[in-house]
């Protein structure tokens, strides 16, 4: 019984931080770190501002969290599903869950956004990677590395490629209005990565 009265209030804090971020999600989304503030915020989460600095001290701390959780998240919903299975169809399936996920109209301005703050706060840059592009490396690398059909030389530096490739992408099309000077269709850029991979 005593464990369910000390529960309670733990899950309650977890709701609330849940919901805090939920509701500072579309406003540093929308307006950028600078124009968005914790009155917008907890108007948003629908929680007064005493119970937001309650559960985050200030604005960067808030930010910093919600950075975390949007890699974290991206990772799970990417890179949850093993590795199994032939090389072209693994590495098929990865592309395209990458590019449906990074393409993303809420991811590119997240990305706009990490970007813009860069300068001023490169730690977000140290979450971003830390939290998604390194672990993600980290498992495309183990996959190559026990995968006996493709005998790669350098599994890392391969993993780099592809995830970068990827990245990069998203980066030109997205970001700098590559669909309209220099459009290519995913599916192109997907057959060629898994050729250089495979039939290499």
């Amino acid at each position: 019984m005593n464990q369910i009265k000390n529960y309670q209030p733990h899950q309650k804090q977890i709701n609330k931080a849940e919901q805090i971020l939920n509701g500072a999600r579309p406003e540093f989304l929308r307006h950028g770190y600078d124009c968005t503030s914790m009155d917008k915020i907890a108007k948003s989460a629908g929680v007064s501002k005493q119970t937001l600095y309650s559960h985050f001290c200030d604005k960067d701390g808030l930010f910093t969290a919600l950075v975390e959780r949007i890699a974290a998240e991206k990772f799970r919903m990417v890179w949850s599903q093993p590795l199994q299975g032939k090389p072209d169809q693994v590495l098929r399936s990865l592309a395209q869950r990458v590019l449906n996920n990074i393409n993303d109209p809420e991811y590119v301005c997240f990305i706009r956004l990490i970007t813009a703050e860069s300068a001023k706060r490169p730690d977000l840059c140290e979450i971003f990677l830390s939290n998604l592009v390194q672990p993600a490396i980290t498992h495309l690398t183990q996959y190559l590395e026990t995968c006996e059909e493709l005998n790669i030389k350098d599994p890392e530096a391969t993993a780099r490629i592809f995830v970068g490739a990827l990245i990069h992408f998203m980066i030109i099309q997205e970001l700098l209005q590559g669909k309209k000077l220099m459009p290519m269709e995913a599916e192109r850029l997907i057959d060629n990565l898994i050729d250089m991979i495979v039939n290499r």
